[in-house]
């Protein structure tokens, strides 16, 4: 494997300011490429620069806002001039069984994870050419159920589906897209579920002992997965989808 393989390249990564995006930002950056991320909190935000190589551009934006949208494919495209790689990785997740679940619930998950990634592919695909590469960050839960969390579940399933009817809208110009699912991984989404310590915990020990590997993933691992995918190395790859789950979906 070349340690130069985005030797030039431009990469946007949205949510690239925590787990599996900076993971995967940190990974473009030390493999040549000029990076921009994209994500909604200040302070996370100008760490994930300060560890970022090179010449890279941090963007405090809200996916589910078209005009925010706007304006990081505006500053990248300004700064950069293209896009030659974009992980569509942003997304929130709170877990409650439906009679707990209220419109706002609803709406703030399928806001970031569905309408933020559909149109962050949409207003990024006028600038990329022929030979760029799109990876979504789905998940494990597409191809299983998951109690107490229908919302968190249907946005992945929803965006799974997406990225097959893209990938062949896209395959005549060349962009290739493919879709990587995590499994369990050890990033800030577990301390932002609203659970309290005692169920956040018994919760990781129940998904631990689902695992074939009886243990979480870390963002690097997820991070190698996703640069495979955007890489030359994968250029006969489209449509897929990279299950990183310890086995979990596979055994």
């Amino acid at each position: 494997m070349s340690k130069d393989r985005f030797q030039g390249k431009i990469v946007l990564v949205t949510g690239g300011n925590s787990g599996i995006g900076l993971a995967a930002a940190q990974g473009f950056a030390q493999e040549g490429a000029r990076v921009a991320i994209a994500g909604r909190d200040p302070q996370t935000l100008k760490a994930a620069l300060a560890s970022l190589p090179g010449d890279a551009l941090a963007i405090q934006a809200d996916v589910a806002r078209l005009s925010d949208l706007d304006r990081v494919i505006g500053d990248v495209v300004q700064a950069a001039g293209r896009i030659d790689a974009l992980f569509v990785n942003a997304g929130i997740g709170f877990f409650a069984p439906i009679e707990a679940s209220d419109e706002d619930l609803f709406d703030r998950q399928f806001a970031v994870n569905v309408k933020g990634a559909y149109f962050t592919i949409q207003k990024a695909l006028p600038h990329m050419q022929p030979g760029s590469a799109i990876v979504i960050n789905a998940s494990s839960v597409v191809g299983m159920g998951l109690p107490n969390s229908s919302v968190y579940t249907a946005t992945k399933a929803a965006i799974a589906s997406l990225a097959r009817s893209l990938a062949l809208e896209l395959a005549p110009r060349g962009i290739r897209l493919n879709v990587v699912n995590p499994g369990p991984t050890e990033t800030p989404i577990f301390d932002r579920m609203g659970l309290d310590p005692e169920a956040a915990k018994g919760m990781t020990a129940q998904i631990t002992a689902s695992v074939p590997l009886q243990r979480f993933g870390s963002p690097d691992e997820i991070a190698r997965a996703v640069l495979f995918l955007a890489s030359d190395e994968a250029s006969f790859v489209h449509g897929a989808a990279l299950s990183v789950d310890g086995g979990l979906t596979a055994l």
